[in-house]
């Protein structure tokens, strides 16, 4: 299952972005308002609950300078990445986009298809509280 969230353009520059995104705490700034858990774990992941839904752990696994960030599932059970894209528009304007990739059966992809993407919809529209 792929899912991408809408292109958004912010105004900052890549490296800020990319800087910002690198650290972990910075995702508590890009949650949903109905968050009922955030734990930075260490450097590297971090721990997150939203109201209603399992407790998802995130890793960061891959940082592209100034460009991609990839985040991954820090447990087997639900493989998926998140990855933050971002395009240099000008020095001070960055294109940023999630895709949401992960392996699921059927059932399960229908179940999570709609609160996924409207998830990292939300984290995507919050990149300009970074």
């Amino acid at each position: 299952m792929n899912l991408e969230s809408p292109k958004v353009t912010i105004e900052k520059s890549a490296e800020y972005l990319f800087n910002a995104l690198t650290d972990v705490k910075s995702f508590e700034k890009l949650m949903p308002d109905n968050i009922a858990k955030f734990e930075v774990i260490d450097d590297n992941c971090f721990e997150f609950g939203l109201k209603g839904m399992p407790e998802i752990k995130l890793v960061k696994k891959e940082a592209t300078p100034h460009s991609k960030i990839v985040l991954g599932a820090a447990s087997s059970k639900l493989p998926f990445t998140l990855t933050a894209n971002l395009t240099t528009l000008d020095t001070e304007k960055t294109e940023v986009q999630l895709d949401f990739e992960g392996e699921f059966n059927p059932m399960m992809a229908m179940m999570i298809k709609g609160p996924i993407g409207k998830f990292i919809e939300t984290l995507v529209n919050n990149m300009n509280k970074l």
